[in-house]
């Protein structure tokens, strides 16, 4: 903290309850169960710092979820600091309709140069959902503008089950957790959905490395039949986090790109969760070297400062939009405030602290260390599996180990665990009762050591009373 952070923290005790109060009159919070909201003890943030969120009470906690899996390197970083505020010099915002500005520029030139192979194009939104739903259109409409006639029957979409690729409509309709969708069901459009693989729950009731991949054959069977109808498919490389992270085995992907490519279906990768690092690499595709036609990224883009979304696109399919005007192969699609500079500011500023900091190869230990130190938790009686992915990982409790039971919903497990680790010093967000592990990427490893011991701890705490 700066001198001037420690003098306001903490916060009167009557400044404290008049925000509790008007949080409780006015404030609705996302993904929250209003009643049980207004029952908990409300924790306000106040600050930040490195690795660390600190509340109007002057207490620090580790931020064990990146805040929502976007703070790459910590909080007040002052490189990202100091680069949005040189742009508030400039300009804070100038529209990209008709006009360009130069750190959209610089951006997209950057993520050109780092992004796999031919995806060279890149159209700008404001969150994971909104590139999401600019992937779809462009790989419907880039169909419905091609020569022959025929292919422009390709006019589906391919998703999986338990997908989560946001909340607008149209990233609802590739989505598929009953939880967040059933009840927006009459007015999604409709998808053909194949299982994503999860080891753990294996649908085919089979188990690796016997099953030789299995689980692609309902691809396979599906594009062999379906395929000449199939505009593109949606998948979340190697993880399916909003799912529980459940982590796909090796090899799946690449085997999805060979069958896309053999049956001419587009493919993208919405990376909104994985990318930037997450994995071990910048982009998680490039964990099996696999090149789609589309890629999305949100989230951590900015380094956790401000919104931005990208969709990456291959030169072939932009070349499809180009023409007259007058032939209607523009993409009439884009966000008022597509492309912000002080975002992309941010976004140019991560990246080069990427570069500087070396900040994948110094990643690569903490990795390490996360995975020798998950094994502790598979010896605990309700843990059911633990699930890792570069520096991701989520730790599934169950009420019966053998029998892969959950808990019941109203028990409210995993919550309980969030709860009980605030109480130590750790913020977490659970996913039902999967527990998600997800620092900031320059997290020490001290610091790492801490949240697992604390995790440890009320994970027993509260699975054993």
């Amino acid at each position: 903290m700066t001198a001037s952070g420690e003098h306001r923290l903490p916060l009167p005790a009557a400044e404290i309850r008049r925000l509790v109060e008007a949080d409780r009159r006015h404030l609705w919070h996302p993904f929250t169960q209003t009643k049980e909201w207004a029952e908990q003890p409300m924790l306000i943030v106040a600050a930040g710092e490195g690795p660390y969120l600190i509340d109007v009470e002057g207490n620090r906690y580790l931020d064990g979820v990146s805040s929502l899996w976007v703070s790459l390197h910590g909080h007040r970083r002052e490189e990202i600091d100091r680069a949005v505020r040189d742009q508030l010099d400039r300009v804070a915002h100038s529209t990209l309709l008709g006009l360009s500005h130069v750190p959209a520029i610089e951006l997209a030139e950057k993520l050109a140069q780092l992004a796999p192979g031919g995806l060279t194009r890149v159209f700008y939104s404001d969150s994971g959902s909104t590139a999401v739903e600019a992937a779809l259109k462009i790989a419907y409409q880039y169909w419905q503008q091609q020569p022959d006639r025929t292919k422009r029957y390709k006019r589906q979409i391919v998703s999986c089950h338990r997908a989560y690729h946001g909340d607008t409509l149209g990233a609802v309709s590739v989505g598929g957790i009953d939880l967040f969708h059933a009840c927006y069901h009459p007015l999604l459009f409709p998808t053909l959905k194949v299982h994503y693989p999860c080891c753990y729950r294996c649908h085919l009731g089979l188990s690796q490395p016997r099953c030789g991949m299995a689980c692609l054959e309902e691809l396979e069977s599906l594009l062999e039949r379906q395929g000449h109808t199939i505009a593109a498919l949606i998948i979340e490389p190697l993880v399916q986090a909003a799912a529980g992270m459940i982590t796909a085995p090796r090899g799946y992907l690449q085997g999805v790109e060979r069958l896309c490519r053999l049956h001419e279906v587009l493919l993208i990768a919405d990376e909104v969760a994985v990318g930037c690092g997450r994995t071990g690499t910048l982009f998680a595709v490039e964990q099996e070297s696999v090149c789609p036609d589309l890629l999305t990224l949100a989230k951590g883009v900015t380094g956790g400062y401000l919104p931005l979304a990208a969709t990456l696109v291959r030169e072939q399919i932009f070349e499809a939009f180009e023409g007259e005007y007058a032939e209607g192969r523009t993409f009439f699609h884009g966000h008022t405030y597509t492309g912000n500079p002080l975002a992309a500011r941010a976004a140019l500023a991560s990246l080069e602290i990427f570069e500087q900091d070396k900040t994948l190869e110094n990643l690569a230990p903490k990795i390490r260390h996360l995975t020798r130190r998950l094994e502790e938790f598979r010896t605990l009686d309700q843990v059911g599996d633990v699930r890792q992915c570069g520096f991701l990982a989520g730790i599934e409790l169950v009420r019966d180990q053998a029998a892969k039971e959950p808990y019941p919903v109203g028990e409210r497990r995993g919550m309980r665990v969030a709860l009980e680790a605030r109480r130590h010093g750790l913020l977490i967000r659970p996913l039902t009762d999967v527990i998600v592990i997800m620092p900031p990427l320059i997290i020490s490893l001290p610091e790492l050591d801490r949240m697992l011991d604390i995790l440890h701890t009320c994970i027993r705490t509260v699975t054993e009373s």
